[in-house]
């Protein structure tokens, strides 16, 4: 039962009493109700994106020192109703020579794994689509979704640009998926808990960015690639595989990947906020449950803000440094990372809140410290490296 507060709470019982009046018997009656929160949940994450499409082209716009949407409607509020008309009148075209029934199903697959992920995002202490004791875990299956959709949608387009986009997702979304995965790691090691709402509740007194940052700033990175925005759109590198995995679709089909890369990234932007920000939590909860709502939104929005400053502010990268980043830096420091927590949390498992909270601060920060050192060499003998192999020029001659 989806209780947000005693308002929804009645409404559902009234819900249920009318459909009971109606000639359904009580168990009819529960499992219709379900039915429907379980539609209206999916619909309004859908609809979630048509202002987050407005919202990125306008921070974009004012990060790049542009105007962004503003000729059609106020503010260019019907820029988005604009897009989608267009979308929806342009001819639904299928390649000679694809496989119709996986071309078609790719971009619903791409949609329906963000959409599976808010079945288990806790939007209140007591509102979710489901409560799942393995959360995390189903986070990490369902998320695996939107990369068999990429690479379905790029082997079954009959185009050898298509296809090279969804080796590339083989690449990178798998790749960063281990560092995704470790970061996750954090928040249950901390909790002791593989359930969402049980993160969170564990997050009342102190969130998990302020004891595990590293593992936040892992959880950043990776998503960033996962969703494959920019610096890591690879997969979509026009000046080099002519658009990627998506070059064949058009119409609807070409929206729903639209759509699903705008939703996938507000989503990462909601799982930030549960796992390391607290997620519902904040004062009055307790007496206006519907504020857990409010607070998670407003969370969610700000990590969403960080996912879309990168996208305006750094340039793509190169395959091979998309690579050595992931498993030269990252990984590295999640497997290092993992180890040193649990020791720190498990040592002090019978201290004070704020001691173990401050020591796995310390052991982050002492961590971070090693890492930059470690990084500062490398990267002078690397210049020494790069240095030493300029041949001298000849006596006499001129630079």
């Amino acid at each position: 039962m989806v209780n947000l507060g005693n308002f929804f709470y009645t409404l559902g019982m009234w819900l249920q009493g009318l459909l009971m009046r109606a000639g359904l018997s009580e168990s009819g009656a529960r499992g219709v109700f379900s039915a429907l929160v379980a539609a209206l949940l999916p619909l309004l994450a859908l609809l979630t994106a048509v202002p987050l499409i407005w919202l990125e082209r306008k921070w974009i716009a004012r990060l790049q020192d542009r105007m962004g949407p503003n000729r059609v409607g106020p503010f260019g509020l019907l820029q988005v109703f604009a897009d989608m008309i267009k979308i929806f009148t342009k001819e639904d075209i299928t390649p000679l020579g694809a496989d119709r029934v996986v071309f078609a199903l790719a971009p619903v697959l791409a949609v329906a794994g963000v959409l599976g992920l808010w079945a288990v995002i806790p939007f209140a202490a007591n509102a979710f689509g489901v409560d799942l004791n393995v959360g995390v875990l189903y986070l990490v299956a369902v998320g695996t979704l939107s990369t068999l959709a990429i690479m379905l949608a790029g082997w079954s387009a009959n185009n050898k640009y298509a296809l090279l986009g969804a080796f590339r997702t083989v690449a990178q979304m798998i790749s960063y998926e281990v560092p995704l995965v470790l970061s996750l790691l954090v928040p249950v090691l901390l909790s002791g808990s593989l359930g969402l709402n049980g993160i969170v509740g564990a997050q009342r007194e102190v969130w998990f960015v302020f004891s595990a940052p590293l593992a936040a700033l892992l959880f950043l990175i990776a998503s960033q690639a996962e969703v494959s925005r920019a610096p890591f759109d690879l997969l979509e590198a026009e000046s080099e595989i002519v658009a990627g995995f998506n070059i064949e679709y058009s119409g609807m089909k070409f929206g729903f990947f639209f759509v699903g890369e705008f939703l996938h990234s507000f989503t990462m932007g909601l799982l930030g906020a549960t796992l390391f920000l607290g997620g519902w939590t904040g004062p009055g909860v307790e007496a206006f449950p519907a504020l857990g709502a409010v607070y998670l939104i407003l969370k969610g929005t700000f990590v969403y803000f960080i996912f879309v400053w990168a996208r305006a502010t750094f340039p793509r990268i190169r395959i091979d440094q998309m690579l050595d980043f992931n498993w030269k830096l990252l990984t590295p420091l999640g497997l290092f990372l993992i180890p040193l927590l649990a020791v720190v949390n498990r040592g002090l498992s019978e201290s004070s809140l704020w001691l173990r909270n401050a020591a796995l601060l310390g052991a982050n920060v002492l961590l971070a410290v090693l890492v930059l050192i470690i990084l500062g060499m490398r990267g002078r003998s690397a210049r020494m490296r790069a240095a030493s192999t300029v041949a001298p020029a000849p006596a006499g001659s001129r630079r």
